[in-house]
């Protein structure tokens, strides 16, 4: 399969979705080079794409399509000379803080990557006139859904610095696209889980407790209910959007809806674990402003770029605790690292001050 997009720059191409996005791409477009760009925080972390640089040091160099950069997006310097020695075709920024807890503790951490970070992308894009830029954007911008959907025309009401943080970028990159005809799409996906999420989050983090028989930490009563996607679909969408997508667009990125409690109950079952899923959790309060629903409508990708999930909650849930059962030495390293758990200790009393 061939690329509209020869040479793209991906921003936080060490993370999670990042990381399962470049090998997606580099598997699928022999063609494409890519170059990703990561500051390596706290939850980035190289080896989620070691099976790709070691592919590559089997090619000679003139043949090889990755290359990491580790920089910050808010570096504008490093953006300028990057921008001016590649001439990308193509822009997807994955790069963020994405922790509502963290958000609720370090804002400024949020602002400065979520929405300074992204005006330096898209105001190098212009003046580049790169020809694609693409925003991962979050369904948390829309706020709590008591009933229904959210559609891209919905209302954005962000609860916490993080989503907020996100919507203002939103908004930022429509504004560009208005009075500067950036060539930009966004697309909001639902909460993703999959191989090489940050233990923090509840999949990992509840898969990894029930291993190491601790107590799983849950917020309020667990009846929050969260919208589900595959990783691996969300990066179907990416590509469907990044190909397809038409300029100045946004497009929803839905799931399975599935309350905490009810994707606890998933884990345990995949497990085998004996007993009440009581005997595995813990609640803790609540976090402030906390939505208790989302929910998105994805018609409009559906019906205008023909994406559609293949990979269904209930049938791919082992799929993923086995992964996570395969690699305990990727996150046992992560969990044993002193910053985790300071933080799993605050998540575990609820402390978001």
């Amino acid at each position: 399969m061939t690329s509209d997009f020869k040479k793209i720059l991906i921003c936080g191409g060490a993370g999670f979705i990042g990381s399962n996005f470049i090998r997606y791409i580099y598997n699928t477009y022999p063609d494409c080079q890519i170059f990703n760009l990561d500051l390596l925080t706290y939850s980035g972390n190289k080896k989620n794409l070691n099976d790709i640089e070691k592919k590559e040091e089997t090619i000679s160099e003139s043949k090889r399509r990755y290359k990491f950069i580790q920089g910050d997006i808010c570096d504008r310097e490093l953006l300028d000379n990057l921008f001016f020695d590649q001439h990308f075709d193509a822009v997807i920024n994955f790069a963020a803080e994405s922790h509502v807890d963290r958000s609720l503790r370090s804002s400024y951490d949020f602002i400065r990557t979520n929405f300074t970070g992204v005006h330096a992308l898209i105001e190098k894009c212009r003046l580049s006139k790169t020809p694609r830029f693409l925003q991962i954007s979050t369904d948390e911008v829309y706020g709590d859904i008591i009933e229904g959907f959210s559609t891209e025309e919905s209302p954005l009401r962000p609860s916490n610095p993080y989503s907020a943080s996100k919507a203002s970028a939103d908004l930022l990159i429509k504004s560009y696209i208005r009075s500067h005809k950036l060539a930009a799409v966004i697309i909001r996906g639902s909460n993703n889980f999959g191989p090489y999420q940050y233990p923090e989050k509840l999949i990992p983090l509840a898969i990894t407790n029930f291993l190491e028989n601790r107590k799983i930490p849950v917020h309020g009563s667990g009846q929050h209910v969260r919208s589900w996607v595959h990783v691996l679909d969300f990066c179907r969408a990416i590509d469907a959007v990044l190909h397809r997508g038409e300029d100045g667009q946004i497009y929803n990125v839905g799931g399975a809806l599935k309350t905490n409690l009810e994707v606890l109950g998933a884990i345990q079952n995949s497990l085998s674990l004996p007993g009440s899923l009581d005997d595995y959790k813990i609640h803790v309060n609540d976090r402030p402003g906390a939505d208790t629903r989302y929910a998105q409508d994805d018609t409009k990708i559906r019906q205008k770029l023909g994406w559609s999930p293949q990979y269904e909650f209930d049938k791919v849930i082992k799929g993923a605790v086995q992964w996570y059962l395969e690699q305990k030495e990727w996150w046992k390293e992560i969990k044993e690292k002193p910053a985790f758990i300071e933080h799993y200790k605050r998540q575990e009393r609820a402390d978001y001050y």
